[in-house]
Order: structure tokens, then sequence, then C-alpha cells
């Protein structure tokens, strides 16, 4: 298998699983900065020219990180990240849903019409600057809903280490790196960040790439 992988936090987040999983895979970096997931070449392996993308060897292509997790959970399924049961998959899914709906995606959003404006305006839709700062506290109000979910768990749901997991953590991660820090008040979700900060897999984000 070959893995194409960039900056950002949805590389990273099947970087992490790939590592928790114990599964090797041949990694080529692009470098998204200068645009070399925009190549042609690129675009015929993945139509929405974004990173992760997933070749088995047989030559399928996989894009979308989660349903990368989800193949990978599959096909090696020990040790188990989403779930052993159809209720613990089920349950698993749910709380990655949330928060990449609620959470990650205006704050994406967000982050691309106003900070990262200068760097995504010139290659794709952005929303406006009012829109953007608009994301971003909503992003932030449901980052405290989170945390009030978590509490004083050290996990998600199930009470271990899942794909929830490492969502969140990946999230947190890609905002420190563009200047963001979760809102105040947020005790939970820092002490789980600091607690998910000493697994071996977060080493993917002391990296470069």
């Amino acid at each position: 298998m070959k893995l194409y992988s960039s900056l950002g936090p949805n590389p990273r987040l099947v970087r992490m699983f790939l590592v928790e999983k114990n599964i090797d895979v041949e990694r080529i970096h692009l470098d998204i900065i200068t645009g070399e997931n925009r190549s042609a070449d690129y675009a015929q392996k993945n139509v929405m020219q974004t990173t992760p993308t997933l070749e088995l060897d047989d030559g399928m292509l996989l894009t979308e990180s989660t349903v990368i997790c989800e193949y990978l959970e599959e096909t090696h399924p020990d040790p188990v990240m989403i779930g052993s049961t159809p209720q613990e998959r089920a349950e698993t899914r749910r709380w990655a849903r949330r928060i990449d709906q609620e959470i990650a995606i205006p704050m994406t959003m967000g982050f691309r019409g106003g900070a990262g404006r200068p760097m995504f305006e010139p290659r794709m839709n952005v929303v406006s600057q009012e829109a953007a700062a608009e994301l971003s506290a909503m992003s932030d109000k449901h980052w405290l809903w989170l945390d009030e979910q978590l509490g004083s768990k050290d996990h998600i749901c199930h009470g271990k280490l899942t794909l929830a997991d490492l969502v969140t953590f990946c999230f947190i991660k890609f905002g420190g790196t563009v200047g963001w820090s979760l809102p105040a008040g947020a005790n939970n979700l820092t002490r789980f960040a600091a607690k998910m900060e000493e697994r071996p897999s977060a080493e993917i984000w002391r990296g470069e790439e």
C-alpha cells in the first residue's frame, strides 16, 4: 500500500491510525504549499486533489480520512480502534461524525476564510471574513460542549482509545499549528490532549511534515 499524505490534520489522522494499528505503508509526501496535490497526475488518483489517498496493492484508490481508517480497521482488526460489535462501531462513528461536523468543519472553514485566507483564497472558494469569524466562534462553542461531554474521562467513548479520540486530538493539534488554542475553560480537553501526547503515535505531529 501507498499513502499519499501532506501537512494537515486529515493525513496525520490516518498516519496516527496506522501507527496505532502497527501497519507499515510506503508514504509519499505531497507539498500542498507549492501545490503538488494540484498536479494532473495526482488528480487521476484523487479527483478532489485532497490528501490523504491510500493506494491499495491492487491499484484501488481510497480517499477521505475516515473512509481509509474504516478500511484499515476491517482489514487489520487488531487492535480494535472503531469497535468489536455493531453497537461499539456505531457509537464510535457517532462521536467521530459529531466532532467532524460540529467542530472540525467550521474550524477549518473559519481558518481558511480568516487567518489562512492569503494561502487558500487563490486556490479554492473561501467564506467571507465575517462568516469565517462566525464559524470559528461556532467551533469554539462546540469545543466547550465536547469538553463538558468528556468530563473526567480519558477517552471520548468506550473507556479506551478509538478513532474518535484521534479525530479530536488531530484537530486540537492542527489548531496549535495555526496559532489557535482551545477556548478558555476547556480544561478536560487540555488534560486529554496532554495524555494523548504521551502516545508514540503523537510523534507524527513533531515531524516536519
